[in-house]
């Protein structure tokens, strides 16, 4: 059975890798324009994320503008944001689940079998909010990596990764990790044994006695 710091750590790890889940869906920066060309301005830095596309002066000051119509955008942008979205909302379901099954809480203390269960319950969910981040974030950044190696996309118009596919990348790891640690917390089954039959004292002998 796994030790009360270890169940502590993997919470720890699972809850920053929600948390870093949140920012890198909330940022601009998931790919950004790429420098590789001749004739490129560089006066200003293009980003584009998952609700708005920015623009970033020379002098430091940035212009966002959010995306004008659902409809208008790519299907394989809506699935991400929906990945995305999908994750922050199990995440937050595990940190409950996760917290009620935790040692140092004093929730379900006269069961202990089904606190260890919850935690383990929890764990589960942390796993599945990261490999769905994991997903969204895996699957937008081969599109860019595609889109930038493609022989017909102008050169003006490449793009790279952004920093926020960095740290979804790592969230999602830290997500999963946190919840394998948590899943370490589940209860061993104990070996049953039958009951020994006795004999009542009284009873008479009916084998031999052998010395």
């Amino acid at each position: 059975m796994a030790s009360g710091g270890l169940q502590l750590l993997g919470f720890v790890l699972a809850f920053l890798g929600w948390i870093g889940i949140i920012i890198s869906t909330a940022m601009p920066q998931w790919k950004m324009a790429s420098y590789a060309g001749d004739n490129i301005v560089t006066a200003q830095a293009l980003y584009e994320g998952l609700w708005m596309s920015c623009a970033m002066q020379s002098t430091g000051q940035i212009q966002c503008k959010v995306y004008d119509s659902l409809l208008k955008l790519e299907s394989s942008l809506q699935a991400t944001r929906a990945l995305m979205v999908a994750a922050i909302l199990l995440g937050l379901v595990g940190v409950f689940v996760a917290v009620t099954g935790m040692k140092c809480m004093k929730c379900m203390e006269d069961d202990q079998v089904k606190k260890m269960r919850m935690a383990v319950f929890g764990g589960v969910i942390f796993i599945i909010a990261g490999l769905s981040a994991l997903v969204a974030t895996s699957w937008y950044g081969n599109r860019v990596a595609r889109a930038f190696y493609d022989p017909f996309t102008p050169v003006n118009t490449r793009f790279e990764f952004g920093s926020a596919l960095f740290i979804g990348w790592a969230a999602a790891s830290l997500a999963m990790l946190g919840g394998a640690f948590l899943c370490c917390s589940c209860p061993r089954r104990e070996t049953s044994y039958p009951p020994t039959r006795g004999y009542p004292k009284n009873a008479p002998s009916t084998g031999k006695d052998y010395v």
